[in-house]
C-alpha cells in the first residue's frame, strides 16, 4: 500500500494485515481499495475492526448497519457507492469464518451515475485530446485508444512494472532507437499486467507507432540510452522519480489533463471504450472475428485458452490473419487519414481496368489483384474482350465494306474483300 494512506494504521492488527495480505496477492489495487472502505466505514459508523468481528453476528449490529446505509443513501451517496461498504463488511467477517448475512436492500446498488451519461469521444474529439497531451500523454492515449490497453497495464498500480520496449516482441531496439519491420506490431501483455491475469497480445498500428517513436526520440536526446528493459513511459527527467515505472495514477493523471484541455470531462477510461466500441463496428461490418476481438482486447475466450495452454504461442498463420484483420480495423480506431499505399494503388488501377473490360464487382472480389501477376491480368482482360467481340466464339467476322472503317476503330483487323460487296475482318489475337 502507497505510503502515506490515511488508514495504514490499520495494518498494525494482525488479523487486518492478513486478511489485507491476502487480498493483495490477488490484486493490489483490491486490497487498496477494501482497507480504505473498512477504515471510513469504522469512522462513519464510529466503531473499529474488531468491534464489528464481535458484534458482526448479533441483531444490533445489523439494525446499525442497516441504519447507516438508509443514512447515506438519505445523504445522496450512489448506489453503487454504499454498496461497497456492505462488500467489504462481509469480505471482513468472511475472512474470520464469520458467517454473516446482510439482508439489506440498497437502492440503485447497479447504478453508475458517474459513467451514465459519459459517451464514446469521436474520432474528431480524439484527434483534439491527442493535440492537447504532452508527447508521453499522447503515447498512453494511443495505446489505449487504438490498442486497447488499460491503464494499470502501462504502469501498475505500485510503479514496480509496465510495458517495457522489449514488449514489442518484434522491434529492433538499440541505444537510440526502436525500429519496427512490421506494421501493425505485436505488442506482447505479460501476465502481471493483465486484469485477468493471463498474458495475451494486442497490436500497435501507425499512428501509435509514430507517437512512440516521437516520444523515444525526445528521451534519446535528453541523454537516455534505451534498452529492451527500457519502461516505455518514463519518468519527466526534471521531475522526482520514485519508482521504476510509472503509477497507474501519473498514467491516468497525463490522460486526464490532455481531456481537461481539449474541453471535455470524461474518465481516462472512456478511450478504453473508444477501442471497444471501434472494434466491434468493425465486427458488424465483417473486419474481425468476435473471437479475435475478444483476444485482442485482453478478455478470456477460446483464443485466450488456446494461447495460454501453449505457453503463449498461437501458429504464426493465425497471428498474421489477426494482424491482417487489425490492420483492417485501424481506419475505424486511427485519428489520422492513411494515405493509400502503392498496394492499395495498384489494387485500384487494376479493379478500373477490369471495369472497362467489362468485368463486374462480384468477378472482381474472387481474384487476389494484389498477388496477381501482370501477365495473368492480361490474361483475363484479352479472354473477356476476345469474348466480346467474338459474341459466338468466332474468331471472323463478314461485314459490309461500308463497315469495316467501324470494325477497325473497335480493334478488328482487316482480312480481305469478297465477291459481292462485303469483306472479312478478324479479332486480333
Amino acid at each position: 500500500m502507497p505510503a502515506g494512506s490515511k488508514y495504514r494504521h490499520l495494518l498494525d492488527d494482525k488479523d487486518v494485515r492478513r486478511w489485507y495480505d491476502n487480498l493483495e496477492a490477488k490484486s493490489v489495487i483490491t486490497s487498496t481499495v477494501y482497507l480504505r472502505t473498512l477504515g471510513l466505514y469504522c469512522d462513519l459508523a464510529k466503531t473499529n475492526p474488531k468491534k464489528i468481528l464481535s458484534e458482526a453476528s448479533s441483531k444490533r449490529f445489523r439494525d446499525g448497519f442497516t441504519d447507516f446505509i438508509r443514512r447515506m443513501e438519505k445523504e445522496g451517496k450512489a448506489g453503487s457507492y454504499i454498496e461497497r461498504f456492505k462488500k467489504v463488511v462481509l469480505s471482513w467477517t468472511s475472512y474470520n469464518n464469520l458467517d454473516v448475512k446482510l439482508k439489506v436492500n440498497i437502492k440503485g446498488s447497479s447504478d453508475t451515475p458517474t459513467i451514465a451519461n459519459e459517451r464514446v469521444p469521436s474520432k474528431d474529439e480524439l484527434s483534439r485530446i491527442l493535440r492537447m497531451a504532452s508527447p508521453r500523454g499522447r503515447v498512453s492515449i494511443a495505446m489505449i485508444a487504438f490498442s486497447g490497453l488499460r491503464p494499470e497495464s502501462l504502469g501498475d498500480y505500485l510503479g514496480t512494472d509496465g510495458i517495457r520496449l522489449e514488449d514489442f516482441t518484434e522491434a529492433e531496439i538499440s541505444s537510440s532507437a526502436i525500429k519496427f519491420e512490421k506494421i501493425p506490431a505485436i505488442l506482447h501483455v505479460r501476465r502481471a499486467l493483465s486484469k485477468a491475469r493471463h498474458p495475451y497480445f494486442t497490436f500497435a498500428g501507425n499512428e501509435a507507432i509514430t507517437y512512440i517513436q516521437e516520444y523515444l526520440q525526445e528521451r534519446v536526446k535528453s541523454g537516455e540510452k534505451l534498452t529492451p528493459q527500457s519502461p516505455l513511459l518514463a519518468f519527466d527527467p526534471r521531475g522526482v522519480r520514485k519508482n521504476n515505472f510509472l503509477r497507474t495514477t501519473l498514467v491516468t493523471r497525463d490522460i486526464k489533463e490532455a481531456i481537461i484541455k481539449a474541453g471535455f470531462s470524461w474518465r481516462p477510461y472512456v478511450l478504453r471504450a473508444y477501442c471497444d466500441t471501434g472494434m466491434i463496428v468493425a465486427e458488424s461490418k465483417g473486419l474481425v472475428s468476435h473471437p479475435y476481438l475478444q483476444f485482442l482486447m485482453g478478455h478470456k475466450g477460446d483464443i485466450e485458452a488456446r494461447y495460454s495452454t501453449n505457453k503463449g504461442r498461437l501458429p504464426p498463420t493465425m497471428i498474421e490473419e489477426m494482424r491482417e484483420a487489425y490492420k483492417k480495423c485501424e481506419p475505424l480506431l486511427s485519428t489520422k487519414a492513411e494515405s493509400a499505399t502503392e498496394e492499395q494503388i495498384k489494387k485500384t488501377m487494376r479493379e478500373q481496368f477490369l471495369i472497362v473490360a467489362g468485368f463486374k464487382k462480384e468477378e472482381m472480389e474472387k481474384m487476389n489483384l494484389t498477388e496477381m501477376s501482370d501477365e495473368e491480368l492480361q490474361d483475363a482482360v484479352r479472354q473477356r474482350l476476345v469474348g466480346m467481340m467474338t459474341g459466338n466464339g468466332s474468331r471472323q467476322k463478314v461485314v459490309s465494306v461500308q463497315e469495316v472503317r467501324s470494325y477497325i476503330g473497335q480493334g478488328y483487323e482487316y482480312v480481305a474483300s469478297l465477291p459481292d460487296g462485303g469483306a472479312i475482318v478478324k479479332v486480333p489475337f
